[in-house]
């Protein structure tokens, strides 16, 4: 390995924010700021967008309790980014770093992130320039490879189940069919969570669908009677990404029949949470179809939409705590030798929750999702199972306790 002194770091976060982000970047920085190996150390303003425009905030001198205060703030602080690299894109990143003597490059996001660090990363090695790259895991959707969860997820996770407990009385209090959207647009594990505050077999979510299980206006109005036949009312969690039969996103299915534009994200991937068409259209349906007397029958829908992201005050104590540690793997990882890649959570065989860091492959984290898995959905394909109540518990922590009369 050869010998680079002071070499300069650049930090980014990328993507949707989350209630713990800035921990991780915190739990980097603090790492980095310790070492006298490390020279300069520059947040990226958006992200790779803030690297090709050399866009940098020097977060040397930053003093404590101000770090402290952005590792206990919601989304990102240092701007976030949508963009997707391709290698035109990379090639002037690694042209900014070479010219800044960067040495060091975390990026704090998704799959997309870990691609374009591992875009990057190969760069620096074809043209021998000692580069050392390492994606810290971020997202809400907790649907990366590799990892157990994914920093975000806890926190959000929690908000959604606290949402549903809430939402849950109302609609006890004046009973009628409710529909929650929830973000997810390939993967169910945002949705799921909904169950979490569930107390008694009568509390909702009494149904849940997820982007995994083909979704039918059929299926589900059969689904609606049976629950609201029996309890005289139904509360329902949807993912935002539920597709058809043909596996073609309900949302735009939608959207397009009614000929509004569909929008579209630089990644392709159509924008699903900034509208509330999709639990306006499931209720139109049901009022149509339940065979109800429409002066007795009452149905809703709420979009939860981008407060799931970033609540303030709401982050899960676990999530904080790991995410802040994801970013010091990341950096201690890096400054140990000549190596590369992302940091992964392992959860531990163990009666206690317990979990271990680990390094993982960029090219095993990049590009590809990981879906809710078939154990974790019930038979039917419209509930979660007690293995997925295990699983996310922990992440949780402590949720609200109801009374009941």
């Amino acid at each position: 390995m050869s010998d680079f002194s002071k070499g300069n770091v650049v930090i980014g976060q990328s993507g949707g924010p989350t209630a713990v982000i800035n921990q991780s970047l915190v739990g980097a920085v603090e790492t980095l700021r310790d070492s006298d190996t490390i020279g300069r150390i520059m947040g990226a303003r958006h992200g790779v967008a803030g690297i090709v425009a050399e866009n940098f905030v020097d977060l040397n001198d930053v003093d404590a309790d101000r770090l402290e205060a952005v590792a206990n703030t919601p989304a990102a602080a240092l701007g976030s980014s949508r963009d997707k690299p391709d290698e035109v894109y990379c090639r002037k990143i690694f042209d900014v770093f070479k010219k800044n003597d960067v040495r060091y490059f975390f990026y704090i996001g998704g799959n997309d992130s870990a691609d374009a660090a591992r875009i990057v990363n190969e760069m620096a090695s074809a043209s021998d320039y000692e580069l050392r790259t390492f994606h810290i895991p971020k997202t809400i959707d907790n649907d990366l490879r590799v990892t157990d969860h994914c920093p975000g997820y806890g926190s959000a996770a929690k908000f959604v189940a606290s949402a549903f407990m809430g939402d849950d009385r109302d609609s006890a209090a004046l009973p009628g069919i409710k529909i929650n959207v929830v973000m997810g647009r390939d993967a169910g594990w945002l949705t799921a969570a909904g169950v979490l505050g569930r107390s008694d077999p009568a509390d909702g979510p009494h149904l849940v669908y997820v982007p995994e299980v083909p979704f039918s206006t059929e299926q589900f109005l059969a689904d609606v009677k049976e629950i609201y036949g029996r309890l005289g009312r139904c509360q329902i969690a949807v993912s935002e990404g539920i597709k058809d039969m043909t596996g073609t996103s309900v949302t735009v299915a939608l959207a397009e029949a009614l000929g509004h534009r569909v929008e579209r994200d630089s990644h392709g991937n159509p924008q699903l949470s900034g509208s509330g068409a999709l639990g306006d259209f499931l209720a139109d349906y049901l009022k149509a179809n339940m065979k109800v007397p429409l002066e007795t029958l009452r149905v809703r829908a709420d979009t939860f939409g981008y407060l799931q992201r970033s609540f303030a005050g709401y982050a899960s104590e676990v999530d904080r705590r790991e995410a802040r540690e994801c970013g010091r793997r990341a950096a201690a990882l890096a400054m140990s030798g000549d190596l590369d890649g992302s940091v992964a959570i392992k959860r531990l065989d163990s009666s206690e929750y317990e979990v271990d860091y680990v390094r993982a492959e960029l090219s095993d984290v990049a590009r590809v999702t990981k879906s809710l898995p078939k154990e974790y959905i019930n038979d039917r394909g419209n509930g979660v199972t007690e293995e997925f109540i295990s699983y996310a518990t922990p992440l949780v922590g402590g949720l609200p306790v109801l009374g009941k009369l």
